[in-house]
């Protein structure tokens, strides 16, 4: 069945979303997981530890973010944290439900986010495990490694304005 990405719309995340937010962030740590012997005891107490610890973190280094739930139609399908300034559109994170995976939903809100870099000349950026096969997407849609900073890339797209030497968000740093 083909997916229909007119369907696609954010939904800010509220109380009432907590466990859907919290199995969208589990639904990332499953392979590792997997390969940790743990018992489902275990790796719920150690994931809940790690939710909430992004949660904290989110929040507090980035003030005024936007935190959205994906959803395809009335079904969540991931969730989009978005950070933006004067100068960058940070993805601070991006995740796909495993059911919703490889069917283009990361791909238009990518080129939805790089469509407003280009409209406002500011670079986009993400951090993405070493690991992490969504970085072959990232890189396919323009966006190129600037810096390891430990077990993660930091990757940006920089507009083409800014590419041309046109005022640009480079000047913000």
């Amino acid at each position: 069945m083909e997916t229909n990405l007119m369907l696609l719309r954010f939904h800010p995340i509220t109380p009432g979303d907590a466990e859907v937010n919290y199995r969208i962030y589990y639904s990332t740590r499953e392979e590792e997981l997997r390969k940790s012997g743990w018992t489902e005891e275990e790796k719920e107490k150690f994931v809940r530890m790690q939710f909430e610890l992004q949660q904290k973190q989110y929040t507090s280094c980035y003030r005024g973010a936007a935190f959205n739930l994906i959803l395809l139609g009335d079904a969540t399908a991931g969730r989009l944290f978005i950070h933006e300034t004067a100068c960058e559109i940070r993805i601070m994170d991006i995740a796909i439900l495993p059911e919703y995976r490889n069917k283009g939903i990361g791909t238009a809100v990518l080129n939805g986010i790089i469509s407003t870099a280009e409209q406002k000349n500011k670079r986009a950026s993400i951090h993405v495990e070493i690991y992490n096969p969504a970085r072959r997407l990232y890189e396919r849609l323009g966006f190129t490694i600037s810096e390891l900073r430990g077990m993660y890339y930091f990757m940006e797209y920089i507009p083409d304005a800014e590419k041309q030497g046109e005022e640009s968000a480079s000047s913000c740093l």
